[in-house]
């Protein structure tokens, strides 16, 4: 299977790191111009210099910028005013006891989550669809279904993104633009190994570490391992091609497999 995204252009939003930034590098593998996106300066120069360092030759756009913000949407905008594929993937996640998380935390887990994507949607889905071509993905997470007791305001957010993406390909219908989630689950990043550590502490080497976590916290898991950054960025370069043109209004899941009667 060959994909080919020369002479499409691409913002992945909160691709300074982790997940974005493996999506970031395979869309622009797959000859894709790709805008990286963060808040500051220096996160984002430095993963433009290790994407052109792992995709020589890549084309990429510095999008400096909050975008779960009025001014970082602004900005965002006048960085790449059009885009073929819109990949939602900023978001904030962290453990907290039910009953502490304070409305401004709800607020807040909403406003970056789920709020950011919209307002982008929101700019690039008319043009998208006045050109008859685009993508538009939001990164999800097994939280939206399998809400965590310890994180219910990020699979809360996570779960308003499945109802937003159904929702928006439902306005796209016929237009040639395809809006879709994915479902990702536990993913191997710097922040999961810092929360992995949160939960079951420092003492075991990091393998054993992930094991007694999934097995503990996340036992639903076929896959009984994190999965890795670039099985995500799989899945989104492909829904991101001309190959996924019949696939609209999805949960696609990349979460490792569930126990029967977990999922849908």
């Amino acid at each position: 299977m060959q994909i080919d995204l020369t002479g499409k252009t691409a913002l992945v939003t909160g691709s300074t790191q982790g997940i974005g930034l493996a999506i970031a590098e395979g869309l622009a593998s797959a000859g894709a111009r790709v805008g990286v996106n963060g808040r500051s300066e220096e996160s984002v120069g430095r993963a433009v210099d290790e994407l052109r360092a792992a995709v020589p030759g890549a084309d990429v756009v510095p999008v400096v910028a909050d975008v779960a913000t009025d001014d970082g949407f602004a900005a965002a905008v006048e960085a790449m005013p059009e885009v073929d594929a819109l990949v939602n993937n900023l978001g904030i996640f962290e453990s907290r006891p039910a009953l502490e998380i304070t409305d401004e935390e709800w607020r807040r887990f909403f406003e970056v989550n789920v709020l950011a994507g919209v307002r982008l949607t929101r700019h690039h889905l008319p043009e998208m669809t006045r050109r008859g071509w685009g993508r538009i993905l939001y990164i999800a997470s097994d939280s939206a279904v399998v809400t965590p007791v310890e994180m219910i305001h990020y699979g809360m957010s996570k779960t308003a993104l499945l109802a937003v993406s159904r929702g928006f390909a439902k306005e796209a219908a016929g237009t040639g633009v395809t809006v879709n989630s994915v479902i990702a689950g536990p993913t191997h990043t710097g922040g999961v190994e810092e929360f992995v550590r949160s939960l079951v502490g420092d003492d075991l080497p990091w393998d054993e570490a992930q094991r007694e976590f999934m097995t503990k916290h996340r036992p639903q898991s076929l896959l009984q391992r994190l999965i890795e950054p670039h099985e995500i960025a799989a899945m989104v370069t492909y829904l991101s091609s001309p190959l996924a043109s019949a696939t609209t209004g999805g949960a696609l899941r990349v979460d490792g497999g569930y126990v029967d009667a977990v999922l849908p």
